[in-house]
């Protein structure tokens, strides 16, 4: 676990993580979370990417492993389940308001954008809509602090504490040049 402000991101994290989602890594401000290998499983990306455009998801699930066991998870129709659980629960949706305001405070850290001004991610406050982004949030805030992240990391068939990472073959890449 790890808050921001965070340590200068790796050029070989940057490739890692560009390998991880198939496409160049933009705008990377930190690595919020990590495998026990030491690959990063969340990053946090700019609330402004470079081209302008707003950005709100600021911890973003880029492990294979992990986003596939979330997209199973959501598969399975499980974000109805854990709104229900909102509306029921008045102890879990006070904990997923209070993630929702931490959320967003992790994020003005890096700039304040007016266009997503208190929009966090994943359905936060009110809703559950991303078992990704809730479960990034919940591995980069650590244990209790995002309940429904914690729930569907609970479910899920993937753990940060084994790992499960592929061969991103960035150790045999030439580490001066930039991502």
């Amino acid at each position: 676990m790890t808050r921001p402000p965070f340590p200068p991101v790796s050029e070989r994290d940057l490739r890692i993580v560009s390998a991880q989602l198939g496409r160049p890594a933009r705008d990377v401000v930190g690595i919020a979370a990590r495998c026990v290998c030491g690959a990063p499983t969340v990053v946090s990306t700019a609330p402004r990417l470079s081209d302008g455009t707003p950005f709100p998801t600021f911890y973003y699930l880029t492990h294979p492993v992990a986003t596939a066991s979330m997209s199973f998870l959501e598969a399975a129709q499980l974000m109805v389940e854990y709104t229900e659980l909102l509306e029921q629960d008045a102890e879990v949706a006070a904990a997923y308001r209070a993630a929702h305001e931490q959320y967003l405070a992790d994020r003005e850290q890096y700039g304040t954008v007016p266009e997503i001004a208190g929009v966090s991610a994943g359905g936060m406050p009110t809703r559950v809509k991303c078992l990704h982004a809730l479960a990034g949030h919940a591995l980069a805030a650590g244990p209790g602090v995002n309940p429904i992240g914690d729930l569907a990391l609970e479910r899920s068939n993937w753990s940060p504490d084994v790992c499960r990472c592929p061969d991103y073959g960035v150790d045999d890449l030439d580490t001066a040049g930039s991502a």
